[in-house]
């Protein structure tokens, strides 16, 4: 059950409730230094894996890109569950502090020299508080002036308001269950991206077919090879309107498309029909995206000013997507895709519209699926953090039978 905190006292600018200890993380657990390194030391997977910043991504622990070490067991510490890795020195300064919970999987692993570990009896609790402002705002105060680092001796001087030991753990419950439906709810996301992309696979290619030779035609049946220019006709966009927001608005509500997708909002608009856009210019040219709303389009991305009618607009996109025109690029200088190698490129389509339009049906069914499952996982996330704002601050008091 909730209730509202009624006594409360200052901490940082922050009500916190009256009953609520402050106290310094040297006297909750001790910080733990990382293992130094040669690039002599790294070997294959034989080794040791060495947790990195780059292991933590979104507040939890992945394993995409991995570093291992030559090094005997007792030559450093391994992580042990429920300690918390914490990056304390990296180029980017936004990236100092990340943190998160060493789980069973990691357990035993060792951690560079640019992390440390943060190991105590209330972990649980403290790796929420570790995702908040309180715990910002002291790794601001005490960054390097002239380096991107925490030090073990400020990171011990932390000051943590802590509320009694009870209403941690149902504290940390609470939030710990949002977190696990969080993660069951990426995890589906993710085996439903994967069926997409076996669906592309399948179907853009011909391998399944939804309708037999008898029911499409001998003509139908058949799929032909044809080159992209023989089917589209592109353009670039505009100069990028000078009243540009970034974000949308009742005053501004006209999406701003670039080389990467939306760049901004803008009181005009450049276009009002149904379109395919391709990203000329920057980071993810090539990325293409159907769009039918009113937007301006600039000339950092190229669109469809023509389409035969032997093509249906909603299946080649998905042509285009599983192509990946970002393999067009060009090398070297900044990154871009440009018309000559876009209309070379060669496709395999199905003759036959009503075949077309099924699969454009089936995969639009997929995209469906992994949106509402994405805004379900967005959903969880705002919740999260109205929870932990009101109650890893005492707003809302959570009672306990202890």
């Amino acid at each position: 059950m909730m209730t509202e905190s009624k006594n409360t006292k200052q901490f940082h600018n922050t009500e916190i409730p009256s009953d609520w200890e402050i106290k310094n993380l040297v006297k909750l657990g001790n910080v733990i230094s990382g293992l130094t390194y040669s690039p002599d030391d790294i070997t294959d997977e034989t080794g040791v894996l060495v947790l990195r910043s780059s292991n933590i991504q979104g507040g939890r622990l992945t394993f995409d890109d991995n570093v291992f070490v030559k090094v005997k067991e007792e030559d450093f510490n391994p992580v042990k569950k429920n300690d918390i890795l914490i990056c304390v020195r990296n180029g980017s300064k936004s990236l100092i502090g990340k943190c998160a919970l060493i789980d069973n999987n990691a357990e035993g692993m060792a951690f560079g020299a640019f992390m440390a570990v943060f190991r105590g009896d209330y972990n649980e609790y403290l790796i929420h508080v570790f995702n908040t402002d309180i715990y910002y705002r002291e790794i601001h105060r005490n960054l390097g002036a002239t380096i991107n680092s925490i030090n073990g001796s400020d990171l011990k001087e932390f000051k943590i308001p802590l509320p009694p030991l009870p209403e941690q753990k149902a504290i940390a419950q609470v939030l710990s269950n949002v977190d696990a439906a969080i993660q069951t709810t990426e995890k589906l996301i993710a085996q439903k991206e994967l069926r997409k992309k076996w669906l592309m696979q399948q179907l853009l290619t011909g391998k399944k077919r939804l309708f037999s030779r008898d029911e499409l035609g001998e003509m139908g049946y058949d799929m032909k090879k044809i080159k992209l220019g023989d089917l589209i006709k592109l353009a670039s966009g505009d100069i990028k309107p000078i009243d540009t927001n970034q974000n949308y608005s009742s005053t501004f509500p006209f999406p701003v498309y670039g080389g990467n997708g939306i760049m901004g909002y803008s009181k005009e608009f450049n276009n009002s029909d149904k379109k395919i856009i391709i990203g000329r210019v920057g980071e993810y040219c090539g990325i293409t995206r159907l769009i039918s709303q009113k937007c301006w389009i600039t000339d950092n991305a190229l669109f469809t000013t023509k389409i035969e009618s032997s093509i249906l607009m909603e299946y080649l996109i998905y042509k285009l997507q599983f192509e990946d025109l970002s393999k067009l690029r060009s090398i070297g200088g900044q990154p871009l895709v440009s018309q000559k190698p876009i209309y070379n490129l060669a496709l395999i389509i199905h003759n036959s519209i009503k075949e077309q339009i099924a699969i454009a049906k089936v995969l639009q069914a997929a995209d469906k699926e992994i949106s509402l499952l994405k805004a379900k996982a967005d959903k969880l996330r705002e919740q999260k953090k109205g929870l932990m704002q009101q109650l890893l601050t005492g707003k809302v008091r959570l009672k306990t039978n202890e």
